[in-house]
């Protein structure tokens, strides 16, 4: 019977995580991550066979993390939505590479498809749903709203993540704001 891995594989994904908001995506192999926690490769191995195996655990450990982050705590739509936004481009700032793994590339796995998929994914059919009744729109324009405001935001963090964009968090974030309620009149909200 072979022995329990010393090395918990939570351990192992933590340390990863760790390299890869650090260091990024480029700089994390089997070989690194073992420097990184005094150990062999063996472990690594042992929990996730292959390269290709640690990428799809990491992916989804790093998605996870995201998510919390992305999750909003406010009980109003309107708070909630903006607190998304907030995090994500919080994410851009913070953790750049983290943000370039997970929403720039194809290392993650995370791709969503074409635009319809913005309204199309159930998650954000819930949003649209609570868009609509609480801006008393129709849930076409409050897809329309929502799809123009995660594209633009996710502009926005892209050209901070890359370093393309230097300028201030507040900023950032007024800019995604103004943008919102821009959108907002052009989906038919009478503010």
């Amino acid at each position: 019977m072979p022995s329990s891995p010393k090395i918990p594989k939570e351990m192992i994904l933590n340390a990863a995580l760790t390299m890869l908001i650090r260091d990024g995506y480029s700089a994390l192999n089997i070989k690194a991550l073992a420097e990184e926690l005094h150990c062999s490769t063996q472990p690594i191995s042992r929990h996730f066979g292959n390269m290709e195996g640690f990428r799809k655990e990491l992916a989804d450990f790093a998605l996870s993390y995201a998510f919390e982050k992305l999750t909003p705590s406010a009980p109003d739509g309107r708070e909630a939505f903006k607190e998304m936004g907030r995090a994500y481009i919080e994410i851009a700032f913070d953790e750049p590479n983290l943000f370039k793994f997970l929403f720039m590339g194809d290392h993650s796995g995370y791709q969503m498809g074409g635009l319809e998929a913005l309204t199309m994914d159930p998650d954000n059919r819930a949003i649209i749903d609570k868009l609509a009744d609480n801006f008393n729109i129709d849930k076409e324009c409050a897809g329309l709203y929502l799809q123009n405001l995660i594209v633009y935001t996710h502009g926005l963090a892209s050209f901070i993540a890359s370093g393309v964009l230097k300028a201030d968090k507040k900023e950032i974030i007024d800019m995604m704001y103004n943008a919102g309620t821009a959108f907002l009149v052009q989906a038919g909200v009478k503010l």
